[in-house]
């Protein structure tokens, strides 16, 4: 009898262990032949290409998200941190014309401030919640408004416009790539692999999911529990950065308006993609998946004219409530 529950408990459990894994590619495949059906320009290279580069800045940002959550950690400030990341790198490129002049170099020194500046409000915000103790909602949420507060400022309640002759120097960066393929797809692409690897097969990774599995755990496994969280929001906050260099080009501005729900499409990327909200299991691969299911979802949407493009923040927060839901049932299942 116990031979019998257990040869059909076994294919049971494999079953959804395989409906975990591949579901949200199954959903990415039946988004894509949806969106052929519906629009014949869908597949086409103009349109594919254009929404991986679009795609490309929240994917950045949602590998760096997963680090977070695996480590059970959030973060609501990245939209707001890219705003303002973007607004210091324009003044600081402006304000170095006069000095450096129009040149590959000013572009570097840019690329330079907007990664710093990414990696200390990331190191800030990790720095508040593993050593002053206080809650990541509520660091997040504070510097949310900190950040979109300050660009706002900074900007004089308008908009910072990076000067004309070199938002046309670094304008490449955004438009052209290699071979055929555009620069943000291609960092975008390698940031996931090496996410992807640091996670599954470092002692980082395997830290952020022992973390978030049971903190107290991984104290008593000799895990330096301050350190691990604190690298996982730097992390982020570096990515933030990558993703502002590559997204500054395209708009060559910046405002209080810029990166709005950036932080709900990262998390809701995350979470589509199998990453476990309350922390201890996380897949890169999956936040790739979640990211281009967000984005087709989006572009089918305009491409069809079904809803209002107004309503695509309500669309993908009820998005983030349904994957929610669908762990917790898979939780209780098990």
């Amino acid at each position: 009898m116990s031979d019998a529950t257990s040869a059909t408990e076994a294919p049971r459990h494999r079953k959804r262990l395989n409906f975990q894994v591949l579901g949200p590619l199954l959903a990415l495949i039946v988004l894509v032949i949806l969106g052929a059906s519906l629009n014949s320009n869908f597949l086409s290279y103009g349109n594919v290409t254009n929404v991986l580069a679009r795609s490309a800045f929240i994917g950045i940002i949602a590998v760096g998200m997963t680090f977070v959550i695996t480590a059970g950690g959030i973060d609501l400030s990245v939209g707001s941190m890219a705003a303002f990341v973007a607004g210091v790198m324009i003044l600081a490129m402006n304000s170095l014309i006069p000095t450096m002049g129009i040149g590959v170099p000013l572009i570097a020194v840019g690329m330079l401030v907007a990664l710093a500046t990414g990696f200390a409000a990331g190191w800030l915000n990790g720095f508040l919640i593993s050593k002053v103790g206080i809650e990541a909602f509520i660091v997040t949420l504070g510097s949310m408004g900190i950040y979109r507060s300050l660009v706002t400022w900074l900007a004089d309640g308008g908009t910072l416009s990076l000067d004309f002759d070199l938002r046309g120097l670094y304008r490449p960066v955004y438009y052209d790539g290699l071979l055929g393929v555009s620069w943000p797809i291609i960092v975008f692409a390698v940031v996931a692999i090496l996410g992807e690897l640091t996670l599954r097969h470092t002692a980082f990774g395997r830290h952020c999911a022992a973390l978030g599995a049971n903190e107290q755990v991984a104290r008593y496994s000799a895990v330096k529990v301050d350190r691990a969280r604190m690298a996982t929001y730097t992390l982020l906050g570096a990515l933030v950065g990558v993703a502002t260099i590559m997204y500054v080009p395209r708009l060559g501005s910046a405002s209080g308006s810029t990166g709005v729900l950036w932080e709900l499409e990262a998390i809701a990327a995350v979470i589509i993609g199998g990453t476990v909200l309350k922390g201890g299991y996380g897949r890169v691969w999956g936040t790739v998946v979640g990211v281009l299911i967000l984005s087709l979802i989006d572009n089918i949407l305009n491409l069809a004219s079904i809803v209002s493009p107004y309503l695509n923040g309500a669309i993908q927060g009820v998005i983030v409530i349904l994957a929610v839901v669908l762990q917790r049932e898979r939780k209780s299942a098990d």
